[in-house]
């Protein structure tokens, strides 16, 4: 079998072109394979010398299945890297998109034959593009790859640069709402943490307004997924779906008012809701697959943030015993778990039978949160004004003390 060994740029796609063609004729015989060869030869002698690209590329690319599953790893890295190579020639955007279309649309139709090696054919052509519309579409083949292959840790670590890669794209919203769906199947397929799935869920829901009621209706779905993927999570406190209209439509929907009415018991209210209405919805519950003492500890935890949110700054134990309802010498452990999940600063006062808090969490941060910011901000600066204020005051009367001093010597 023949090795391609590029020399010149054009060489290297001639030498693909017969190295091709000789492994779909192989089965012919001699007689009938070197008149082929030799004519795709000549096909892709013309197009070089036309500069006709996108034909020169669909030659290429004919016989792309029997190289995948016929030829070595390297052979078959070498013989992409001069397909894609091809994208470099061209100066036109809406060329290079038809081009990189046609490599990448090859390229992902047997996802489950070396899927790691195919993504890694995508991930260079990805590299070599120029145009934003180009690297988008390559991009999304290359989730989809990853998510059909099986092979999703090798796109994972792309999510770190999404904030970058929007900017560099300029998508539309409908892309925006792809791209988000698609990474969020990937983390869930990957069974990543529920925290970084429900994140781009999140950016989905975000992008519908409640000015477009049709569009809004499509979110329905997700929107329920959402609520109770959070509901499950065991890391996560804290989300902004309860002020989302996708979210929002749910309170007055037949089908789904329930579950908005379980996120904002887990937001913004205690145990004892969540009691009352998992009494009354066990069958819900369950259909969602949602354990009942996940959640029993979840709101536990949740009702102790809630009580370390007064404006006293201390919780009497009896409170907490109360309120999570648990034995007296289970207060001290949940005050613990809420510090170790970072959702409490606080200090127990055992002597006092209090909780004395420093800071927590907030289960959601909306408008009534940003102005308490804002209260506390302003009064954070009156405090640091007045404090300057009063160093100058003093900094004045020592200086005057020190020049009545000194007269005084003279």
């Amino acid at each position: 079998m023949t090795t391609v060994v590029p020399t010149t740029e054009e060489d290297a796609a001639l030498a693909v072109v017969r190295f091709t063609a000789e492994i779909a004729w192989a089965d012919a015989g001699p007689d009938v394979a070197e008149p082929q060869v030799t004519r795709l030869c000549m096909e892709a002698q013309e197009c070089m010398v036309m500069g006709r690209w996108l034909d020169l590329a669909s030659l290429m690319l004919t016989s792309a299945d029997l190289v995948f599953s016929k030829v070595s790893d390297k052979d078959l890295e070498c013989t992409f890297t001069v397909i894609c190579d091809l994208v470099s020639k061209l100066e036109n955007p809406d060329e290079e998109l038809e081009v990189a279309k046609l490599i990448s649309t090859k390229v992902t139709q047997q996802p489950n034959e070396k899927p790691a090696m195919r993504l890694k054919i995508l991930f260079n052509l990805y590299n070599l593009l120029e145009g934003p519309d180009s690297r988008f579409f390559v991009y999304m083949q290359a989730l989809n790859l990853a998510l059909n292959g099986k092979v999703t840790d090798h796109i994972i670590p792309s999510f770190k640069k999404i904030d970058s890669f929007l900017k560099e794209w300029n998508i539309g919203v409908k892309d925006q709402r792809n791209l988000f769906l698609t990474i969020a199947s990937v983390l869930k397929e990957n069974k990543s943490s529920g925290k970084d799935s429900i994140k781009f869920l999140t950016m989905y829901l975000a992008t519908f307004s409640s000015e477009d009621s049709y569009t809004l209706n499509e979110a329905k779905e997700e929107a329920v997924h959402a609520v109770i993927e959070f509901v499950k999570a065991p890391d996560m406190f804290q989300c902004d779906l309860l002020d989302m209209p996708a979210v929002g439509q749910l309170e007055k929907d037949a089908k789904y008012a329930l579950v908005y009415q379980l996120l904002k018991i887990f937001l913004t209210q205690q145990l004892d809701a969540y009691l009352e209405f998992q009494a009354a919805n066990s069958t819900l519950m369950k259909s969602y697959g949602l354990v009942h003492e996940d959640c029993i500890a979840k709101m536990r935890l949740m009702s102790l943030v809630d009580l370390g949110s007064n404006e006293s700054g201390q919780i009497p134990y009896a409170l907490i015993k109360d309120t999570l309802q648990i034995k007296d010498d289970e207060v001290e452990l949940w005050v613990v778990k809420a510090i170790t999940a970072k959702l409490m600063d606080c200090k127990m006062d055992q002597m006092n039978q209090v909780v004395i808090v420093s800071c927590c969490t907030e289960r959601i941060f909306g408008q009534h949160q940003w102005q308490s910011l804002r209260s506390k901000l302003a009064t954070w600066r009156g405090n640091v004004a007045s404090l300057i204020s009063t160093i100058q005051a003093n900094k004045v009367v020592e200086e005057g003390s020190q020049a009545t001093q000194m007269m005084a010597i003279r």
